[in-house]
């Protein structure tokens, strides 16, 4: 089938060719699609090279499939378009997502609600994605009530600026500069150094103190699980690392556990991988974690303060099952 995938040439856009390609998509046409200052740039995929054209021309087109990763605004205008013109349309953005007329959808937990009829369809943010991955078996079986996480979100999220503004800082830090200091000359992606630095601050702030990126945690959560029951506390920190994302996980349950039934569970599920093991040193990693579809789980052990309650790490790209990868799985419930 022909299909056009947006911000062709963004860190997203660029995973999502390279899965397309990974998995074997059916892809007869691929229709890159990127901003103007793009236009014309090639882009190599099985075994030819595509030109990258405008909206407008790929609309022209009329590709079957269009995958979307440029930003709400450019979402919200081509997505019904393309919908309208009988092209089924996985955007990544956060446009669509609580939309009460469009599903939300990781594909091994609820991939079953899609039917024909839905022309767009919402792929879930990063850090919710991995999170519900590692509870999910959990909660078929013990029943979440409660869930506080605390991310750990590599810097790609933010794309390629916030990939060179890290290393630009990283070499001027080797040439014993302040690290305090933002060059101001420099197009930033973050208002305060990354190198050697943290900030718990992804995304807008809201008027109840929390971020947008904390709040999309909350609400993805309960219509991912269609259960508004749960409670859901986040707290979204940017760390200067490249691999992937990472999520300090507190589970309540409805029902007692064994922690060896957790563990069992989760390795059991379908893209869960199980690194648990102390004693070795061994849990995961965003470093090991990076060009991989898996979701990386482990530190499994009993929250001592209350009943029916563990802690977990996770781990995963954020690129890639947390963005491309599900994505292009969602697609593939189609073929």
């Amino acid at each position: 089938m022909k299909v056009a995938v947006f911000g062709a040439t963004g860190l997203v856009g660029t995973r999502m060719i390279e899965v397309l390609g990974e998995r074997k998509f059916p892809v007869s046409e691929l229709i890159p699609v990127a901003s103007g200052q793009s236009e014309g740039k090639m882009i190599g995929f099985g075994g030819k090279e595509w030109p990258v054209i405008s909206a407008v021309e790929a609309l022209v087109k009329r590709p079957e499939l269009a995958l979307f990763s440029a930003g709400a605004d450019l979402s919200k205008i081509w997505a019904p378009r393309f919908a309208e013109a009988g092209c089924r349309v996985v955007d990544n953005s956060a446009c669509w997502r609580m939309d009460p007329n469009v599903k939300l959808v990781i594909p091994e937990i609820n991939g079953n609600i899609l039917d024909d009829g839905d022309m767009i369809i919402a792929n879930p943010n990063c850090s919710t994605i991995q999170m519900l991955m590692a509870l999910y078996p959990l909660h078929l079986s013990f029943g979440l009530k409660r869930i506080v996480v605390s991310t750990y979100q590599s810097i790609t999220g933010t794309g390629k600026k916030a990939v060179t503004q890290l290393f630009a800082e990283r070499a001027k830090n080797r040439d014993g500069a302040d690290v305090r200091l933002v060059d101001p000359d420099a197009d930033n992606a973050y208002p305060y150094p990354i190198d050697l630095n943290l900030f718990p601050h992804i995304d807008d702030f809201l008027d109840n103190g929390y971020t947008k990126e904390e709040m999309k945690m909350v609400n993805e959560t309960h219509k991912i699980f269609d259960d508004y029951t749960i409670g859901v506390t986040a707290t979204t920190v940017r760390v200067p690392v490249m691999g992937g994302h990472s999520e300090a996980v507190n589970a309540e349950f409805g029902k007692p556990f064994k922690l060896e039934e957790a563990r069992e569970l989760i390795s059991g599920f379908k893209g869960d991988t199980l690194v648990d093991d102390p004693s070795r040193l061994q849990y995961p990693m965003p470093l090991f974690a990076e060009g991989s579809d898996e979701v990386f789980v482990g530190r499994i052990r009993y929250d001592e303060s209350r009943p029916n309650t563990l802690n977990l790490w996770c781990v995963s790209d954020n690129l890639r099952k947390g963005a491309a990868t599900n994505a292009v799985q969602i697609a593939e419930l189609y073929l």
